[in-house]
């Protein structure tokens, strides 16, 4: 087994680049092999790492269907749905809270705790 090329960061010669360069560029890795990576240094932590791929072997992006527009939106719609009260929260609920911010964080001074 063949070990990767590694580049320091900002010195990796022409011809390669991140998934997200790819994408900037209208490109997709296409089934291709990491061809080398880049390494940041960091000083209390292990190295920072981005592969790197080839520019002359990646692909077109595929078009986006109207099939997969609407799968895509149909996920995202799920993201929104509060669990609790089923209402759309107009945002992703976070997965931390688990529900919207008004069910996770009830008012006590609202319609239901108000004793006037």
């Amino acid at each position: 087994m063949a070990t990767l090329p590694v580049y320091r960061w900002r010195l990796a010669p022409d011809g390669y680049a991140t998934r997200r360069q790819l994408r900037s560029m209208g490109l997709r890795p296409g089934g291709q092999e990491v061809a080398a990576q880049l390494e940041r240094p960091r000083r209390r932590r292990g190295p920072l790492v981005a592969y790197l791929y080839r520019i002359d072997q990646a692909k077109p992006v595929r078009p986006m269907t109207a099939a997969r527009a609407a799968a895509l939106a149909k996920a995202n719609a799920a993201r929104r749905l509060c669990p609790a009260c089923r209402r759309d929260a107009g945002y992703v609920i976070p997965a931390a809270l688990g529900t919207c911010v008004p069910c996770a964080y009830p008012d006590p001074h609202g319609p239901e705790g108000s004793t006037a």
